[in-house]
């Protein structure tokens, strides 16, 4: 399988979340998977997200204690957009260093997961957005919708940013992030994004804080990418 970019259509789509359930899923299928997160701000010393994945899958700080400076190649502390995060720290985030992590990660595992910073479009600089990053590398799109009013428009964006830079689209996952929706919103909006981008809809995620009963309903989607 080709490696994975999980890409938000916003903060708070529930890209980590999901990253971990695919990272869980795969290894549970024998694949040697990995999650990578390019850029982590918020954080210092090891991306809380990454640690997050590790968690749901159930994966030791032994098993990846050779790979850490590569999965995660940029910890910045402040909160914020990377290039915003990376001026107040004074450091340059190079793409090579980024590149050669990923190929790093190559040798070693069959599968690499990548999760985006933010949305699609989140520069890592003045001039430069970390899309462009992927669109180099050998990575397929999985579009994560934030499943709420207002996706309609953050999803065709998004879905438009990857294919002005021809990043292949392996399907879309909805995700449900508030209890507090509108259920014919939720409905329409995998309805009219599919009848608008022809994109194949891989599944849709309740809202569902307990990570056991949310992995039980993961499981059908994560065995639709492996078929």
């Amino acid at each position: 399988m080709k490696d994975i970019l999980i890409v938000g259509t916003d903060t708070g789509s529930g890209k980590t979340i999901i990253t971990g359930l695919l990272l869980r899923f795969f290894r549970d299928q024998n694949i040697n998977a990995i999650s990578q997160k390019w850029i982590q701000t918020g954080s210092t010393r090891f991306s809380v997200d990454l640690k997050k994945q590790l968690g749901i899958a159930g994966i030791t700080n032994s098993e990846i204690k050779p790979y850490v400076r590569y999965m995660n190649p940029y910890c910045l502390k402040f909160p914020g957009s990377p290039h915003l995060a990376s001026d107040l720290e004074n450091r340059t985030i190079r793409p090579n260093k980024i590149n050669d992590s990923y190929y790093a990660l190559k040798k070693k595992f069959a599968l690499i997961l990548v999760e985006g910073t933010g949305g699609a479009l989140v520069p890592y600089s003045n001039k430069n957005l970390i899309i462009d990053i992927a669109k180099k590398l050998p990575l397929q799109a999985l579009v994560i919708v934030n499943n709420k009013l207002g996706a309609i428009n953050h999803a065709l964006l998004t879905i438009e940013a990857l294919k002005k830079r021809k990043i292949p689209i392996l399907g879309i996952i909805f995700n449900q992030t508030n209890k507090i929706n509108s259920a014919l919103i939720l409905e329409d909006n995998q309805k009219i994004i599919h009848n608008l981008t022809k994109i194949k809809i891989i599944g849709c995620l309740p809202f569902e804080k307990n990570i056991e009963k949310l992995y039980r309903c993961f499981k059908p989607i994560g065995e639709s990418l492996i078929t």
